[in-house]
């Protein structure tokens, strides 16, 4: 079997730091002539020890093999927690990490715990590796810095934490990429046509569902089938103005060259990804439709103008622009005071 650097993780939206620990593997891995191989969890083993009480998922498995490979891993191999894998003590685990995958090198970072009831620790690892024949590198967690200048360090925890927040473009700081959300494009309820702006409804799939931003309007970015990345304006959640409860992602595709609709969308049935990229506005009611029209008229410019700024918004032509929910606050509140889960 071909010589391996092994990482091990969750690995939930391939956020800066877990490229850090890629980025470590590789450099390890050519010098060695080995492999790189992540192995990661999927579903979160929260899901098998505490039923309904997993973190929402940043990445389908899928959409994290690509990201995993395009960091670096050259294989990337799916944990199931099953019962047998969760019971095992960190002894058998080793063992069955030398058995299946004879490992030169494991990358973890600092707080890497492994084995039934996490009793394995990153030091526990490094004594092991001593006795069984694989180095330990420890790679420390990377610190980003946010838009209202708080430095923070990458997890995926924060990165839920800003993606509920809609805060679009923290989460993309942290993630080094904007937050993504896909599904198959449906046939809604086409009210946007009749006023001049028809929407793609997005469906996501049940069991591989993205956690979705907070409600409001947003400035994305669409990877169409046919390779075409288009400007869009996205609605996520309800839709007052119609009394429709319900939540929806509803993305205005928009041709980034003129500003005005995309042309040549096919009608259903096709994937369409959307990276969110900035906060355009809340979600509010509107007294009619020429009011909403008017509304969605400046949406549209605003996720253009957003989108060509992109997290860049120090250029001249960018100051003023808001495409994150830091400072936006109700009438008259003082500067909000945020607490990051890490």
């Amino acid at each position: 079997m071909p010589k391996a650097v092994i990482t091990i993780g969750n690995f939930d939206g391939v956020h800066a730091g877990h490229r850090a620990l890629i980025r470590r593997a590789r450099d390890l891995a050519d010098g060695a002539g080995a492999k790189v191989v992540a192995l990661a969890f999927d579903p979160h083993p929260t899901s098998r020890l505490r039923p309904g009480h997993a973190p929402a998922r940043l990445t389908a498995f899928d959409r994290r093999v690509e990201l995993l490979r395009e960091a670096g891993a050259d294989e990337v191999i799916r944990l199931e927690p099953t019962d047998t894998l969760l019971s095992m003590t960190p002894d058998e685990f080793l063992a069955m990490l030398m058995r299946e995958r004879h490992p030169v090198a494991v990358v973890e970072g600092p707080d890497f715990n492994y084995g039934k009831g996490r009793a394995g620790s990153i030091d526990t690892l490094i004594d092991e590796g001593r006795r069984m024949g694989f180095a330990v590198e420890v790679v420390q967690p990377v610190e980003v810095a946010l838009s209202d200048l708080s430095v923070v360090r990458a997890s995926s925890t924060l990165v839920r934490h800003l993606v509920a927040e809609g805060r679009a473009r923290d989460a993309s700081l942290v993630l080094g990429r904007p937050h993504e959300v896909a599904g198959v494009v449906t046939k809604g309820d086409q009210r946007g046509r009749t006023i001049g702006f028809a929407t793609a409804n997005i469906v996501q799939p049940t069991e591989q569902a993205i956690l979705l931003p907070a409600q409001g309007v947003y400035a994305a970015w669409a990877r169409m089938p046919d390779g075409r990345r288009l400007a869009a304006a996205v609605n996520i959640g309800s839709r007052p103005t119609f009394d429709s409860p319900e939540p929806r992602i509803e993305a205005h595709l928009v041709d980034p060259a003129t500003g005005e609709a995309a042309t040549e969308i096919p009608e259903y049935g096709w994937q369409l990804a959307i990276e969110v990229v900035g906060w355009v506005r809340d979600t509010v009611r509107f007294s009619g439709l020429g009011a909403l029209k008017a509304q969605l008229e400046r949406d549209r410019a605003a996720a253009v103008r957003i989108l060509n700024c992109g997290i860049d918004v120090a250029r001249v032509d960018c100051v003023g622009l808001e495409s994150s929910r830091t400072a936006v606050l109700a009438p008259g509140a003082g500067r909000a005071t945020r607490t990051f889960a890490r």
